[in-house]
């Protein structure tokens, strides 16, 4: 049997495809899915699914394969699983990038990425044998086990929110707007594949695990990881994280302003635009909500569905944004006490605050 040892982005999304977290799927795209999400964000059954997820290969080990193959898939030298290769294809890597991520610029981080990828794609389902462990392990848990503890709390509606960030007040508030109307709140933080300047895994546990337990009821809110790469893909990807999020057993996602999104790549709410052209045919209601800011009028946070005074006395508004606190952190000092808790921003001493390089 052909042995491919996985980098740990490509055992991620073996593990993750093997759980069920990106259902329907069960295996790499073949070819005909590949193409017809890249066109039409839908499988080839009419199923809506907006990015791809793909086997990378080198043209020389891709050489060595034929479809109907069993592939023993290693990780770190362990064996984890197989899968059986039924497709192995190539792409215009610059049209799908124009496709996927609205843009061919290596510039953007997920086009950078997909372009070191290898040329030729394997397609084929995929079995999983054992899980590796690694450094987060204790702090994921699969769909099956989401889905059991939601169960066991007796929460019958489930909001899932998705960062990659330490929580600042927008988060809270967005977060708690969901929490008046569901019966719990999963946050998921995102701690798979990142760029360089994003927080390391361990500063946004911390920063959650001060912000849960200083301030949430602990019966209503479950924080757990997903290890699965950024894609920086923006309203794609909002409609991929909302899949993923059902599957985990949520029954309403939030997406906020420039959900997934990089730079200017993307429109404010283009997210929002998105994923209202699937309503009804995701499985899981979309909180479309606005972005909060600062307003020193209000004395507090509002967005522009609460506040008017964006419109009337801009000069009260204090815009919250993800890149501004960032930039504060690494200077060495503490955000505004009004943009993030405190106790948030100490419970961040004596750990790697961002991720040093892109990561592979």
């Amino acid at each position: 049997m052909t042995t491919l040892d996985l980098n740990r982005t490509q055992y991620l999304e073996f593990e993750k495809l093997a759980l069920g977290a990106f259902a329907p799927l069960h295996g790499f795209m073949g070819e005909a899915e590949f193409h017809s999400v890249v066109n039409r964000m839908r499988l080839p059954a009419g199923d809506v699914f907006p990015l791809p997820v793909v086997l990378d290969l080198g043209r020389d080990f891709a050489a060595l394969l034929e479809t109907g193959v069993c592939l023993e898939l290693t990780f770190e030298g362990q064996a984890v699983g197989e899968m059986t290769v039924t497709d192995l294809f190539e792409c215009d890597k610059f049209a799908v990038a124009r496709e996927v991520f609205g843009t061919d610029e290596t510039a953007h981080p997920g086009v950078e990425h997909f372009y070191r990828m290898g040329a030729v794609f394997a397609g084929g389902p995929v079995t999983l044998h054992r899980r590796a462990q690694h450094d987060l392990s204790e702090f994921e848990m699969t769909p099956a086990e989401t889905r059991e503890l939601f169960a066991a709390r007796g929460w019958t509606t489930v909001a899932g929110f998705q960062t990659r960030n330490v929580p600042h007040r927008a988060h809270e508030y967005l977060q708690r707007v969901a929490l008046e109307h569901v019966d719990g709140l999963f946050i998921q933080p995102l701690v798979g594949r990142r760029k360089q300047g994003d927080y390391s895994p361990q500063a946004i546990l911390r920063g959650y695990r001060a912000l849960i337990d200083g301030f949430y009821p602990a019966d209503r809110v479950v924080l757990g990881i997903l290890t699965t790469a950024m894609r920086y893909a923006g309203p794609r990807e909002a409609v991929f994280h909302a899949i993923v999020r059902r599957n985990y057993g949520c029954t309403h996602f939030i997406v906020g302003r420039d959900h997934a999104g990089v730079g200017n790549y993307y429109g404010r709410y283009e997210a929002h635009e998105m994923v209202r052209r699937f309503v009804g045919e995701l499985g899981i209601e979309i909180m479309c909500l606005a972005g909060p800011f600062h307003c020193s009028a209000c004395g507090g946070i509002a967005t522009e569905r609460t506040c008017g005074h964006k419109a009337t006395d801009p000069s009260r508004i204090y815009e919250i944004a993800g890149t501004d606190i960032r930039a504060v952190l690494m200077g060495g000092a503490e955000p505004d006490a009004r943009i993030m808790r405190p106790e948030v921003v100490e419970s961040l001493s004596g750990v790697p605050l961002f991720v040093e390089a892109n990561e592979p």
